[in-house]
């Protein structure tokens, strides 16, 4: 990136001269002659970025980026895992490969006087765990070969004995997910048909991925049964006798409190994304609910992408004397990720736009991320009437729906899906090319929101493929607050000229033309 590393203050994404210059394509990368033709929406060279009164935006407190030096220290050369499946879902679930950059893994061990570096906590191969075969061959059935970099240094301490709590900080696609179903699949008793380990999530969407990732990790366990603890009027009344409960948190307390869950013999809790749900007003009372229900020599792990530190900090009182372990998010979480914006006349010309591109959305899958549940009905009642094939996914939905609207997307039934953040985290959705922020993420306050920027765009680019996520401004605030969650993460955002549409087309085709072909594109910053 051309901008000081080094610098704390915020510097606004640059706006290149020519895309041309910024973005260096393949020859042989093609374009989508079925795609709609844009036409100008604004007056010629129009920016945002000309019109804001400070050009200071506002500060969002953390660490400073990286140096350089520092970046490069923690990237080695790429290796791929050839057919190999991801940490997210399933072939089943149409879920992507694992394509997976090494970077360095940073472990603190609870225990002050034990060396991180010992070769006791790591392994280089899933033999080394002394795993029972049929665990084997449901690593195996997943495709995996060796460990990745996260289940090297996760592993040996998730499985050592006595069993210790872990806190983990990873990006999507390292293994993250596979790690903890192994130590669930090597702790639980199969002759006892009872709970005895908790997977939580903050969505039903992904509770159904974690849970299909479990089953066929598991399938050749004999006696092994999982079991779901999601909303579904179905099975108000029955009693969960499966061993490994996948679910919400809501939904989990009240059937340990109906007594439909027996927590008596739980000995794992694991919380995904858990700075999502420990942050959260509701889910955070939820998941303090449910741990005070288990046992207390309950083993608590807790996973997610990003950890803020006042997060952080509530984290080690869930699981006190945790051992941790962190990747450094900060390269991982814009590799292979094209970030991208342009400047709408106001709030109503996002809409216009929007549809504008609809032709690219549909070139693989794209999801669209807004705020709030109404932009997101409004958006699909005036596409569908315009005649565009979409589908919206919120929390205002009914259980049995969410689950048809996104299986529908999985398997390509619906390319462009409209969602709220409840889609924003951990939902792996091969096809996934290209993500539009309708709405740049911002707090309940309304200050920005760079963790749930990260979270979005992140479900494009999945593991080592090329996606690109596509930023709206319509105002100075957004302006400035997209401006923000750049200037922290030390990302050069790429302004897509308006005033040349034809310019805009090629160029986000040829992006998503070269995801698809797995072609690396290099973006100079």
């Amino acid at each position: 990136m051309s901008s000081d590393p080094t610098s704390t203050e915020p510097q606004a994404p640059l706006a290149p001269k020519s895309l041309e210059d910024r973005i260096t394509m393949p020859a042989s990368a093609g374009t989508n002659v079925n795609a709609a033709s844009f036409t100008p929406g604004r007056a010629s060279g129009f920016s945002w970025a000309d019109d804001v009164d400070s050009p200071t935006p506002p500060a969002i407190a953390d660490p400073p980026p990286s140096t350089t030096a520092e970046k490069n220290e923690g990237i080695a050369k790429e290796e791929t895992l050839p057919k190999a499946q991801s940490d997210g879902a399933v072939e089943e679930q149409h879920g992507s490969t694992l394509q997976e950059p090494e970077h360095d893994v940073n472990v603190k061990l609870s225990d002050m006087q034990a060396d991180p570096n010992n070769p006791l906590y790591s392994i280089k191969s899933f033999d080394e765990l002394k795993l029972a075969p049929e665990i084997l061959k449901g690593i195996y059935a997943m495709n995996f070969r060796k460990p990745s970099k996260i289940q090297e240094r996760a592993l040996p301490l998730l499985m050592s004995n006595p069993p210790s709590n872990l806190i983990g900080q990873s990006q999507s696609g390292t293994g993250k997910t596979a790690a903890f179903t192994l130590n669930i699949l090597s702790r639980v008793d199969t002759s006892l048909r009872k709970p005895q380990a908790l997977v939580l999530a903050p969505s039903r969407e992904l509770a159904r991925q974690i849970l299909g990732v479990v089953q066929v990790m598991g399938q050749f366990v004999q006696g092994l049964e999982v079991s779901q603890a999601i909303p579904d009027p179905a099975r108000r009344n029955q009693t969960i006798q499966g061993q490994i409960v996948v679910g919400t948190p809501g939904t989990t307390m009240d059937m340990i409190r109906r007594r439909q869950l027996d927590a008596t013999n739980i000995k794992v809790l694991v919380l995904d994304e858990a700075d999502n749900m420990l942050d959260q007003q509701g889910l955070g009372d939820q998941c303090k609910r449910v741990k005070v229900l288990l046992p207390k020599t309950v083993q608590t792990v807790l996973f997610s992408a990003t950890f803020p530190n006042e997060v952080l900090s509530f984290a080690n009182q869930f699981a006190p004397n945790a051992n941790q372990i962190t990747l450094k998010h900060d390269e991982l979480t814009v590799e292979g990720i094209r970030q991208l914006y342009l400047d709408c006349n106001n709030i109503q010309d996002k809409y216009d736009v929007l549809v504008k591109f609809y032709g690219l959305l549909t070139i693989a899958s794209s999801i669209i991320f807004v705020k709030r549940r109404e932009t997101a009905r409004d958006i699909e009642e005036r596409m569908v009437a315009e005649g565009h094939k979409v589908a919206s996914l919120t929390g205002a939905l009914e259980g049995a729906q969410r689950d048809a609207i996104i299986d529908r997307f999985r398997n390509g039934d619906a390319k462009v899906l409209i969602a709220t953040n409840v889609l924003a985290r951990g939902i792996d959705v091969q096809s996934v090319t290209m993500v539009i922020n309708y709405d740049v993420p911002e707090l309940a306050n309304g200050d920005p929101d760079p963790e749930t920027y990260l979270h979005r765009i992140g479900r494009t680019g999945r593991f080592g493929r090329v996606g690109v996520a596509i930023t709206f401004i319509h105002d100075k605030a957004s302006w400035r607050k997209f401006t923000a969650i750049t200037s922290k993460y030390g990302i050069e955002a790429v302004r897509l000229d308006t005033s040349d549409w034809d310019s805009v087309e090629d160029v986000v085709k040829r992006v998503i033309k070269s995801s698809r072909a797995g072609t690396n594109i290099d973006m100079e910053m």
